[in-house]
């Protein structure tokens, strides 16, 4: 359940901190108010994308909180102990856009990437915006409607996994089928490249090596040179090499230890250093025996290079990755020397896949049909529930070709119609009453609601097109949803504010010099004053006053 909301510096809000009560919440005010600003700070908090533009003017930055209280949801309890987030039951979120752009987001104090708060977000919390009934006409979100209410999403996930593997199969065929007329010649082309791969006998690695080498060759002298200089300086030198001063040093020192135990670890420093200055010198020495001066050495190392080189720019690879390329070669050389082989192996699979996609396509198919029907039902029902006695709804499931099957299966899934009795339905595109697509909309909303385990859901003027009884109608819908989940309504009729158990007001004020928004939770004679606003307009007359009076305690009744 979602406990509190804080926003600081967004859009035309300033600050605001509301704390939220279960079951049903309501939030009303004049049009411009910023109503829908909040419902946007809950989406931008739960990991919706933000911009700088969204920061409030003169702002460093947007801040959005929302703590929630998950003690009794498992899942949210398990995907937060899962990713090491989890915090005794209590859940806070926290985002941050700066006035540059750049956004920030914390679970429980923790940074954590956007995609991380939205896969949480979409846990705790279900916004239905107030543009739903414009989208509800694409396919894409009927067939998704659908699939959530008959629990499929997970059946459906598995049968794009096999349409997947299907299709890859059945590309990679017809790349072979397709590559059979130039087989011979590439072949030949294969042949003299990985012969001339096979002369040059490339190692892993070799190309660095030699590179390694050719550097040392190019500068022996010096190393030499180098090295003899070190070794006298360490050991050879008869004027005071490294090796005699250290034991000088040492020898004094430990005449010293007789008399004062504390110089013994210097005594041990010293005799280290002459062992580690006698090892140095022997290394050096070792290494400048095997300096290798030899010329012919050094052009055999720029030939194989050079040769290295242009047979890299022949594939147009790096000289490093030849061994690879190479493999790469022989794997297509075998796989079109086995061409005919391949392909009926790929046919085979190709064959096996398809059969696997249809038959999971099929069960969900039959799985869709049975959804369909109680989701057309639930429907229907909640649509005479909200003023549409006569309408019916229903849920047109076609079989697609199987050379037009699809990630999804194979079904073309269309949301009918029928707003009047005696009418035909028909599809969504086609019905012209705005009043009727959103009441619609708004039963298929609640009935697919009816069917999550989100705990809190927020509807942003649904109810929008709709007034008198069918208004009375929606508000007791969304209370009843109220009564086993957390629901926030955005609203602008009074017939639905006056159900809620919880109201709150959204008023734009100003000094002159700046806006801001600010929000009040109303007692009962400021809920009284608010639904008379929204019931008579600019002046508000004595019955109007008694008219919001007597629908708030209409509403306590029904409710009681």
């Amino acid at each position: 359940m979602l406990m509190n909301l804080q926003v600081r510096d967004f859009a035309i809000v300033d600050r605001i901190d509301i704390e939220f009560a279960p079951g049903m919440t309501v939030l009303t005010g004049e049009t411009g108010a910023g109503k829908s600003i909040l419902v946007d700070s809950l989406g931008l908090v739960l990991g919706e994308r933000g911009s700088a533009q969204l920061v409030r003017d003169g702002a460093k930055r947007a801040e959005f909180a929302a703590e929630f209280d998950v003690s009794a949801l498992a899942n949210v309890g398990s995907w937060l102990a899962e990713q090491a987030l989890d915090l005794d039951g209590d859940c806070l979120l926290r985002r941050v856009i700066g006035a540059d752009g750049r956004s920030r987001a914390f679970i429980n104090g923790n940074a954590v990437p956007l995609s991380q708060l939205k896969s949480l977000g979409e846990l705790l919390l279900d916004i239905h915006g107030q543009h739903f009934h414009q989208s509800l006409g694409r396919k894409d979100i009927q067939r998704d409607l659908l699939d959530h209410f008959g629990g499929l999403l997970d059946d459906r996930a598995v049968v794009a996994t096999h349409y997947i593997e299907w299709q890859t199969l059945a590309d990679r065929l017809e790349q072979l089928q397709a590559a059979e007329s130039d087989r011979a010649s590439r072949l030949d082309l294969l042949t003299f490249q990985l012969q001339e791969l096979e002369s040059l006998a490339v190692r892993s690695a070799e190309y660095d090596e030699l590179s390694d080498e050719r550097q040392k060759l190019l500068n022996s002298g010096r190393l030499a040179e180098g090295v003899g200089s070190a070794l006298a300086s360490l050991y050879e030198d008869d004027d005071g090499n490294a090796n005699s001063l250290i034991a000088d040093a040492l020898r004094s020192v430990e005449q010293l230890v007789v008399f004062d135990p504390a110089l013994k670890p210097v005594s041990e420093m010293l005799n280290s250093a002459s062992i580690q200055v006698a090892e140095a010198a022997d290394a050096l020495s070792r290494y400048g025996d095997s300096l290798d001066m030899d010329p012919a050495r050094r052009d055999w190392v720029e030939e194989r290079l050079d040769a290295l080189q242009a047979i890299a720019r022949k594939h147009r690879a790096e000289p490093a990755d030849l061994p690879a390329v190479e493999e790469q070669l022989r794997q297509e050389f075998d796989e079109l020397s086995h061409a005919e082989e391949r392909g009926r192996e790929l046919e085979e699979q190709a064959a096996v896949a398809r059969k696997s996609f249809m038959e999971c396509a099929q069960t969900l198919s039959g799985a869709r049909a049975k959804a369909a029907g109680a989701f057309a039902k639930a429907v229907t029902d909640a649509m005479h529930g909200l003023g549409m006695p006569g309408g019916v709804f229903e849920v047109s499931l076609s079989a697609l070709a199987e050379d037009a099957a699809k990630p999804w299966g194979l079904d073309n899934i269309e949301f009918l119609i029928s707003a009047n009795p005696g009418q035909a339905p028909q599809s969504l595109a086609k019905i012209a009453s705005g009043g009727e697509l959103s009441r619609m909309s708004l039963a298929i909303q609640v009935i697919a609601s009816d069917g999550s385990a989100i705990p809190t859901m927020v509807f942003d003027e649904v109810d929008s097109g709709v007034g008198g009884g069918v208004a009375e109608m929606v508000g007791r819908r969304l209370q009843e949803l109220g009564a086993n989940r957390q629901v926030l309504c955005v609203t602008h009729l009074p017939q639905v504010a006056s159900l809620a158990d919880q109201h709150f007001r959204i008023s734009k004020v100003t000094d002159g010099k700046s806006t801001r928004t600010q929000v009040n939770a109303l007692g009962k004679d400021e809920r009284i004053e608010e639904l008379a606003r929204m019931l008579g307009g600019v002046e508000i007359t004595r019955k109007t006053l008694d008219h919001a009076a007597e629908m708030l305690a209409g509403a306590r009744r029904k409710r009681a």
